[in-house]
C-alpha cells in the first residue's frame, strides 16, 4: 500500500469517527462569531438603559437591589460596570455543583440588569439557560461536563490531523491535475457528486490554515498540558508562574461604600470601558477585578487588580504589558480562535471557515457514501455475469 493510499485510509476512518461533533463544532463556532454583536441586538432592552443626567447610584444600592430579586439563596459572584452612559449595570450569581455529569445538573447561573440611576430591575436573566450560553457550552464540552470536554479535545485533534492528510490527498500530481485543485471547474454537465467533490477538496484547501489556527487555539481549552506548553515555548522555555492568591484582613472593619472606592481607583488606574469586580465567598480571601475594552482588537489587554475586601486597600495590579510572553498569548486565545483579534473582518472570516469546517464532514461522507455504493452496485454486477 503506497503513502498516499494510508493517508486516504486515515483521512477516512478518522473523518467517519469525528464528523458528527466537527460538524457541531463548526456550527456552533458560526454562531459564536458574532455572540455579542447578535446579543446587543436581541438583548438590547436588557443590555441599555436611557442615559440619564443624573448621577448613578452606589453599586452597594444596586446589589442590594439585585439581592432582592435573586433571594438570600443565590450566592452573588460579581458585578460588571460599564463606562457608556447608556450602559445597564450587570450582577451575576453563579454557582457551581460537583458531581453532575452533565450542564444542567451543574449548578445555577442567573444575571440582574439594572439601571444605574434609578436601580430598577430591567431583567433577572437564567443565564444558564440563555441561547448563546449553551451554545457555548456546547461547543466547549457537548454539554456532557468532563467527558464532553475529552471527547471535543480528541475530535479537534483529530480535526489537525484531517487538515494535513487533506493537504496531502488534494496536493495534485501534476500541472494538469493542477488545474481543478484551485478553482471550480464546473459545467452545465458537471454531476452533483463531482460539484461535491470539488467543495470539498478546493474549499478544504482554502481553509486550512485558518483552520488550523481554529483548531489549535481550541486545544488550550481542552488540554492543559496543551495551554501550559504553549506557554512555555512562547515564554523562551520556562512556565508561566502561577497566579498568586491575596488575602483580607478578615479582622477588619468593612468599609462603607467599598465597591464604589474600589470602582474608582480601577478607573484612576487602568482607565478602560469595563470594569469587573468579583465578590469573594470567604471573608479571607481578595476581590478579584480587571478593567478591559469592550473592542475586540484590543479586549485581550485587561488589567487584573487585587483588593482588601474589607479595606480596600490594593493588592496588586498587574498591567497586560507586565505579564509574561505566554500569558499575553493565552490572554489573546478566545480573540484569536473568534477571530476579534482583527475585528469585524476577522469575525467574518472565522465564520465563513467555520461553515466551511462544519461542511467538511458532510461532502466527505457523501464522497464515501457515494463510493461505497458504486463499490457494491459494481459488486453485484460481476456477480451476474459470473
Amino acid at each position: 500500500m503506497t503513502a498516499k493510499k494510508i493517508f486516504g485510509k486515515i483521512h477516512l476512518w478518522f473523518g467517519l469517527g469525528s464528523g458528527l461533533v466537527v460538524f457541531i463544532l463548526g456550527i456552533t463556532g458560526c454562531i459564536l462569531a458574532f455572540e455579542y454583536e447578535l446579543k446587543d441586538l436581541i438583548y438590547k432592552d436588557r443590555y441599555y438603559t436611557e442615559a440619564a443626567a443624573q448621577k448613578r447610584l452606589p453599586l452597594q444600592t444596586l446589589l442590594d437591589n439585585a439581592r432582592r430579586v435573586l433571594g438570600k439563596e443565590q450566592i452573588m459572584s460579581g458585578i460588571t460596570v460599564y463606562e457608556a452612559a447608556d450602559r445597564t449595570v450587570m450582577v451575576s450569581s453563579y454557582e457551581e455543583t460537583k458531581g453532575g455529569w452533565n450542564y444542567f445538573s451543574a449548578g445555577s447561573f442567573y444575571t440582574v440588569f439594572l439601571d444605574p440611576y434609578t436601580g430598577h430591575v430591567k431583567k433577572v436573566e437564567n443565564s444558564k439557560m440563555e441561547f448563546f450560553r449553551v451554545v457555548l457550552m456546547l461547543h466547549y464540552d457537548l454539554l456532557m461536563e468532563d467527558i464532553g470536554k475529552q471527547i471535543i479535545g480528541l475530535a479537534t485533534l483529530i480535526f489537525i490531523v484531517l487538515l494535513i492528510t487533506g493537504l496531502v490527498l488534494w496536493w495534485p500530481k501534476n500541472k494538469a491535475a493542477a488545474k481543478q485543485r484551485f478553482a471550480f471547474k464546473w459545467k452545465a454537465t458537471t454531476q452533483w457528486k463531482r460539484k461535491n467533490y470539488d467543495l470539498h477538496n478546493i474549499l478544504g484547501f482554502y481553509s486550512l490554515i485558518l483552520g488550523l489556527i481554529i483548531a489549535l487555539t481550541g486545544l488550550v481549552w481542552a488540554y492543559n498540558w496543551f495551554d501550559e506548553g504553549m506557554q512555555w515555548v512562547v515564554n523562551g522555555g520556562f512556565s508561566t508562574p502561577a497566579e498568586k492568591q491575596y488575602l483580607s484582613d478578615s479582622t477588619a472593619t468593612k468599609k462603607a461604600g467599598l465597591y464604589d472606592a474600589i470602582l474608582n481607583d480601577m478607573r484612576r488606574s487602568a482607565p478602560n470601558e469595563q470594569y469587573y469586580l468579583g465578590m469573594p465567598e470567604k471573608a479571607s480571601m481578595a476581590i478579584y477585578g480587571y478593567s478591559q475594552s469592550e473592542s475586540g482588537t484590543n479586549g485581550y489587554k485587561w488589567t487584573t487588580f487585587n483588593y482588601d475586601q474589607q479595606t480596600g486597600k490594593k493588592l496588586s495590579m498587574v498591567l497586560y504589558n507586565e505579564k509574561p510572553s505566554g500569558e499575553q498569548l493565552r490572554n489573546m486565545n478566545y480573540y484569536i480562535h473568534t477571530g476579534a483579534i482583527i475585528g469585524l473582518a476577522g469575525k467574518i472570516l472565522a465564520f465563513i471557515v467555520s461553515f466551511i469546517c462544519a461542511g467538511l464532514p458532510v461532502s466527505g461522507f457523501y464522497i464515501w457514501w457515494g463510493r461505497n455504493k458504486k463499490t457494491k452496485k459494481a459488486g453485484k454486477i460481476s456477480l451476474k455475469k459470473a
